[in-house]
């Protein structure tokens, strides 16, 4: 009885512990949501707007930028993820194995974790653009011209120079997840497929992928929701027209017309909203998914 009460008695003291940073978060986030959600509904005193209205996300859903920037956002935050943890699956399937070298291939897989996400904007931005190290180089091999003959990959329609950053970045990100699943696995239920005959497609697609997909899926989630909100990649890499919605909603809250911030916030309510709406269906298939597995 005690032993089974024990586990009880804890929660409240883990709570309390917890409170003040749950507290501080929920100020923060909450009180930032709450602010932001009454500016949407034109509620904003020192401007001398105080009537509550919804011509904020009128004109915001009837604005064919924000569906175009809509489109592109989401598409950018798919791919992404998508190729990031396909190539990060690869990648930790190879890395889980013994090999020579294998400590030094995990620290360098890992490294750039650690690389802030401008950086490695930056260094995008200097190895694809057509004025930048790969244009240059092709150049002195003779396939192009000029550098300006070298692919457009930054600033482009579909977004590959911010595809690019956001894969070269998640990729160790999901990979140590998966990485972990899999020394948690073990290799008994791989071992136990072998001997009843399975091959290795089988024993990856019906033992190790479900097996591990919790771990891909909650990871992929994260990187999803953090490339569908995220800011400065697309500032830097992306075209100007259409523009990622984070970039769209920027550029509203700082137009010099002080009414357009209330659309503004409505994008950015716009966003936080689609992004768990999406969150969650991805959530709902991906159960499905696993449940038919």
């Amino acid at each position: 009885m005690s032993a089974s009460a024990s586990p009880r008695r804890e929660h409240p003291r883990i709570l309390l512990l917890l409170a003040p940073a749950l507290v501080a978060l929920g100020l923060l986030f909450g009180g930032g949501l709450l602010l932001g959600l009454a500016r949407s509904f034109g509620y904003m005193p020192l401007l001398g707007l105080t009537e509550p209205n919804l011509d904020a996300y009128r004109a915001l859903f009837a604005d064919g930028d924000f569906l175009a920037s809509f489109a592109l956002t989401f598409y950018i935050a798919f791919v992404s993820t998508a190729v990031s943890a396909v190539l990060a699956i690869g990648a930790a399937l190879i890395l889980r194995r013994s090999f020579a070298g294998k400590r030094a291939m995990l620290f360098l897989f890992q490294l750039n974790i650690t690389i802030p996400h401008l950086v490695g904007a930056i260094g995008i931005l200097y190895l694809f653009s057509q004025s930048g190290a790969f244009a240059r180089l092709a150049r002195e091999l003779g396939m192009i011209a000029q550098p300006a003959d070298f692919p457009a990959l930054i600033y482009d329609p579909a977004a590959v120079g911010i595809i690019l950053q956001y894969v070269w970045k998640e990729i160790p990100f999901i990979g140590i997840v998966v990485l972990a699943s899999l020394q948690a696995i073990g290799e008994d239920y791989e071992a136990a497929a072998r001997s009843l005959g399975a091959g290795r497609w089988q024993r990856f697609r019906h033992v190790l992928l479900p097996l591990m997909a919790p771990g891909v899926i909650a990871a992929s989630v994260i990187v999803f929701a953090f490339t569908f909100g995220a800011y400065e990649i697309p500032a830097l890499l992306g075209q100007h027209h259409p523009a990622a919605l984070p970039v769209l909603a920027y550029r509203l809250y700082t137009d010099v017309d002080l009414a357009a911030r209330p659309q503004a916030m409505a994008m950015a309510m716009a966003i936080t909203l689609l992004c768990a709406l999406l969150i969650a269906g991805y959530l709902y298939v991906a159960r499905r998914w696993l449940r038919w597995s």
